[in-house]
């Protein structure tokens, strides 16, 4: 072989590893949008996170709809602002009621597959997800492109294998597809994580706001 072609040869692949171990962005803080689909239609929710915290927004007509939690799910709230009809709550769980919640959300175990495809320009690995509670399979894509601190959509698949891109998860009972269309690293604004001048309500206070 020549010799200056060999490592004219071996420079580009030496390249081309560094480049795939730094192709991996980290982010620590930033905005997640994902589209939902519900059996009530599709949208969008917008979540801003940091290192410990979340914020899952969601607009629903007149209504924002906020979810808010942290990384250790010991703290879970729900907004409600409603400007038309100058409504602004804010349900905050107590621990009994996020013990609840989390006792009845599955318990998934996770299988790699090798089939791989892009989905929004994420490289994705397909993903075999088990709930050992009721026994049901579903499938989950999941990348290395990317890694960021788990959110209230994600916190189920921390340990999936890589960053959760489209999966299926579960509200209130309800299947929701869910597919990562963007994230970026732009900072969450001041009060993004804040219920000031939100009336503190109970959950129950929150049913029956909504009939339930």
């Amino acid at each position: 072989m020549n010799i200056k072609f060999f490592k004219v040869a071996l420079g580009l692949a030496f390249a081309a590893i560094a480049f795939n171990a730094s192709a991996q962005k980290t982010y620590t803080q930033g905005i997640a949008i994902y589209g939902l689909t519900t059996a009530a239609g599709d949208v969008d929710s917008k979540i801003y996170f940091t290192a410990d915290s979340s914020a899952a927004v969601t607009v629903q007509g007149p209504a924002t709809i906020k979810l808010l939690s942290n990384s250790k799910g010991t703290y879970f709230a729900v907004v409600i602002d409603v400007p038309v009809a100058s409504i602004k709550k804010a349900a905050i769980l107590t621990p009994d009621e996020i013990d609840q919640f989390a006792a009845a959300a599955p318990k998934f175990t996770f299988t790699a597959g090798t089939e791989t495809k892009q989905i929004n320009g994420f490289n994705c690995k397909k993903v075999t997800v088990k709930d050992s509670k009721s026994g049901s399979t579903s499938t989950a894509w999941v990348t290395k492109d990317i890694t960021a601190p788990v959110n209230s959509l994600t916190k189920a698949f921390a340990d999936a294998g890589g960053f959760p891109v489209q999966f299926t998860t579960t509200q209130q009972g309800q299947s929701v597809d869910v597919t990562l269309k963007s994230i970026s690293d732009t900072k969450p604004p001041v009060g993004t994580f804040g219920i000031a001048g939100f009336e503190k309500i109970s959950l129950d206070d929150l049913k029956a706001m909504g009939g339930r």
